[in-house]
């Protein structure tokens, strides 16, 4: 019998701590942000506030590209 094993990455979303790593800035500067309506978009999840990847990287890659 042939075992078939299928490989899924999974990137989860980031929580603003993980995201400030990513971008080596403060956390307080992603607070900042969002309240002034600039950087990443992001999620809120109940009282969690959540990036994705993906929409950060293309943010990132917006502002070189600007």
């Amino acid at each position: 019998m042939e075992a078939r094993v299928r490989l899924v990455s999974v990137e989860g979303l980031w929580t603003p701590e993980e995201l400030a790593v990513f971008l080596s800035i403060p956390e307080k500067t992603l607070r900042d942000w969002r309240l002034k309506d600039y950087g990443p978009a992001w999620l809120r999840m109940g009282k969690h506030v959540r990036y994705h990847p993906d929409v950060v990287r293309a943010w990132v890659k917006e502002l070189g590209a600007a």
